[in-house]
């Protein structure tokens, strides 16, 4: 919290100040705190028991690891272990540095892996999740199966992958929106989709005091869709499947059998090993 304060005074300065675009998109696109909490509510009500070990794939400047850590409290904090895998080596020192910035004990119950996510070597976890729809990196078929595969043999029994997923008529086309932070805004862009191959390319823009950052990250996603990410668990060995929809009212998820037919709507699809 303290470092989203700094930044935001920084950015609002009219400084000639160099802004970190990661840190920028912690403030404008994450949620981490919220983020773990639903993670670790949602865990305990599937299985019964606390999660305990945390591996966030394509974890980027890991705001979701360091957010779990911080979170639950006594023994049950003591015992919560964190893994953040990503390929990227410069956005792995970012999150170095988010993880220097926790409580000193708290330290040493993060590790941080630079590598492919289908190949890292690491500690099983209890919960695998690949957030902000980084898995969409995958465009066929066989490459998500393959990774899908990977995570189901770094888990724990009973424990459990979590991907998320966005869809809706809006998704289908072009469109731009606009977020204002305060000390800066951003813009999220669809800038194309192919109905023949559901592969988009999305951008997001940052306008601040200092200029704007234009195409400050690029995405070239594949939209997988519901039911494909289902079959593909299913494929990959799972031994169930669920799924959480948001409420476009409230904003809160639920485990639904159907979803709103929205627009533009959000889900988490789930799957646990036996």
């Amino acid at each position: 919290m303290a470092k989203t304060k700094a930044l935001r005074s920084r950015i609002g300065s009219h400084e000639p100040v160099a802004i970190d675009r990661h840190a920028l998109y912690e403030i404008a696109v994450q949620a981490p705190r919220r983020d773990a909490r639903l993670l670790v509510s949602w865990f305990r009500r599937e299985t019964g028991r606390p999660l305990r070990v945390l591996r966030e794939d394509f974890c980027g400047t890991a705001a979701i690891s360091c957010a779990f850590l911080r979170g639950g409290r006594g023994k049950e904090q003591d015992q919560r272990r964190a893994i953040g895998v990503d390929h990227d080596a410069a956005t792995i020192e970012k999150a170095k540095h988010n993880i220097e910035r926790l409580p000193l004990p708290m330290r040493p119950r993060a590790r941080l892996v630079c590598a492919d996510v289908r190949k890292a070597s690491v500690a099983k976890a209890d919960l695998v999740v690949a957030l902000n729809f980084s898995y969409c990196v995958f465009h066929e078929r066989a490459a998500l199966l393959t990774y899908l595969k990977c995570c189901r043999r770094a888990l724990r029994r009973g424990g459990a992958v979590v991907l998320d997923v966005f869809g809706g008529g809006l998704s289908h086309r072009p469109f731009s929106e606009r977020f204002d932070h305060g000390a800066f805004a951003h813009e999220w862009e669809q800038r194309a989709f192919d109905p023949a191959t559901h592969r988009v390319d999305c951008r997001i823009h940052f306008d601040t005091p200092q200029g704007r950052i234009d195409s400050a990250f690029v995405y070239d996603w594949r939209m997988w869709t519901v039911p494909e990410l289902v079959d593909l668990m299913r494929d990959a060995g799972f031994a169930s499947t669920s799924i959480l929809w948001q409420d476009p009212r409230t904003g809160a998820f639920r485990n639904r059998s159907k979803g709103p037919a929205d627009p533009h709507w959000l889900a988490y699809v789930t799957a646990r090993r036996d």
